[in-house]
C-alpha cells in the first residue's frame, strides 16, 4: 500500500494518481511550497509511523538535501519538464530515483513564447493601454520593424527552442541560436545558425531565452549582453527565470537598450510586493503560465502517475532523471 505526499498545487490532479495507483494507495495533500511544509509533513508521517514512499512535487515544490534526507522517499517525482528544485544530487546518493515529466507542454511553451514575443514587437499591449487611456494614434507603439526583416536569437535549441523555430519559419525572420551542446551542422538541419553567446545578442533583433537553469545559465544574460540589443529589440523569456539577471534587465530597459520584455519566469515566483519589472508599460509578465492548456495538464498528471507507479513497481521510469546529465546540477 504505497503512501504519496503529493502537492496540493493546482497543477497537480490527486484524481488522475488515485486512477493510475490504485483504491490501495493512500495520498495525502499538502502546500509544499517551502521547504518547511515538505519537511514537516515528512516528519509528521514518520512519527506516526506512516512514512511516505514518495513525493510529487510541482515547480514550487522545494525538496533540497535536507528534505531527502529527513523524509527518505522510495522515489520523487517533479511534474514538471526541469527538476531545478529538486537536490538530484542528494537523492542519488540515497539511491533515490528522481522523475520528471520531459516534453509535456512543448507545443504550449512554445506558442506562448511566439505570442509573447509578437505581442511586444508589435506593441500589442502598449495600443491597448494607449486606447484605454483615449487614445487612438498608431505612433504610441514606435518603434516596430518588420519581423521579416529582422534576426530571432534563441538562447539553447531544445525541444520547445526547436518547436519555436519551426513557428517562426512562416515569418520569414533568420533565425540564431546558442547551445553548446548542439552542434552548427545539427542546427543547419533545423533552419538555424550556431552562433557564440555574445554574438547572438550582437547580431539578433530580438532574443528568446529557454535555456534551463544550471550554474552555468545562473545570471548569463547580463548587462553586457543586454547592452548589445537596440532601442527596438525583444527580449522574452519561458526558460527560467534565473538566467536572467532582473536588476541588469531593469537597467537596460531605463537605458533604452531595448524595447520590451515578455516574462513568463522570473526568479522570484510569485513576485514579491513592488517587483520592479512588475507592472512597468515596457514589459508583459505572466505567472509562469506558458506550459497550460487543458490537455498539458492532464497529460502531465497522466505521466507523472504512470511513472510514479512504474517505480514503485520496480520498472524504470520513461522520466527517469540521470543524475550525471548537465542539467540536472
Amino acid at each position: 500500500m504505497p503512501r504519496v505526499l503529493l502537492s496540493g498545487s493546482p497543477m497537480i490532479d490527486p484524481d488522475i494518481f488515485r486512477e493510475e495507483l490504485g483504491q490501495d494507495a493512500v495520498f495525502r495533500v499538502e502546500q509544499l511550497g517551502t521547504t518547511d511544509a515538505v519537511i514537516e509533513a515528512g516528519t509528521v508521517a514518520n512519527e506516526r509511523g506512516e512514512p511516505f514512499d514518495a513525493i510529487v512535487g510541482d515547480v514550487a515544490t522545494p525538496i533540497p538535501r535536507e528534505a531527502v534526507e529527513t523524509i527518505e522517499p522510495s522515489v520523487i517525482v517533479r511534474a514538471s519538464v526541469g527538476v531545478g528544485t529538486v537536490d538530484v544530487a542528494a537523492a542519488a546518493e540515497y539511491g533515490i530515483p528522481v522523475i520528471r515529466v520531459p516534453e509535456y507542454c512543448t507545443e504550449e511553451v512554445a506558442v506562448h513564447t511566439v505570442a509573447l514575443l509578437l505581442s511586444c514587437l508589435r506593441s500589442i499591449g502598449t495600443y491597448d493601454r494607449s486606447v484605454g487611456a483615449g487614445r487612438w494614434d498608431w505612433r504610441d507603439g514606435r518603434p516596430i520593424h518588420r519581423l521579416s526583416a529582422s534576426a530571432v536569437g534563441l538562447v539553447s535549441l531544445g525541444p520547445i527552442a526547436r518547436a519555436v523555430a519551426t513557428l517562426l519559419e512562416p515569418y520569414g525572420c533568420e533565425t540564431l541560436a546558442y547551445d553548446p551542446y548542439v552542434d552548427g551542422e545539427e542546427m543547419a538541419d533545423l533552419g538555424v545558425e550556431k552562433t557564440g553567446f555574445e554574438e547572438l545578442f550582437d547580431r539578433a533583433d530580438h532574443v528568446v531565452v529557454l535555456a534551463p537553469l544550471t550554474a552555468d545559465t545562473r545570471g548569463m544574460v547580463d548587462a553586457d549582453v543586454l547592452s548589445r540589443l537596440g532601442p527596438g529589440s525583444v527580449l522574452a523569456n519561458t526558460g527560467r527565470g534565473e538566467v536572467i539577471d532582473e536588476e541588469d534587465l531593469v537597467a537596460a530597459l531605463e537605458a533604452d537598450d531595448l524595447k520590451m520584455a515578455g516574462l513568463d519566469v522570473l526568479a522570484e515566483e510569485p513576485p514579491g510586493e513592488n517587483h520592479p519589472l512588475v507592472g512597468r508599460d515596457d514589459v508583459i509578465v505572466n505567472p509562469h503560465a506558458a506550459w497550460y492548456s487543458e490537455e498539458s495538464r492532464t497529460e502531465l498528471n497522466r505521466r507523472a502517475a504512470r511513472d510514479l507507479r512504474r517505480a514503485l513497481s520496480g520498472e524504470e521510469p520513461e522520466g527517469l532523471v540521470d543524475p550525471e546529465a548537465p542539467w540536472a546540477t
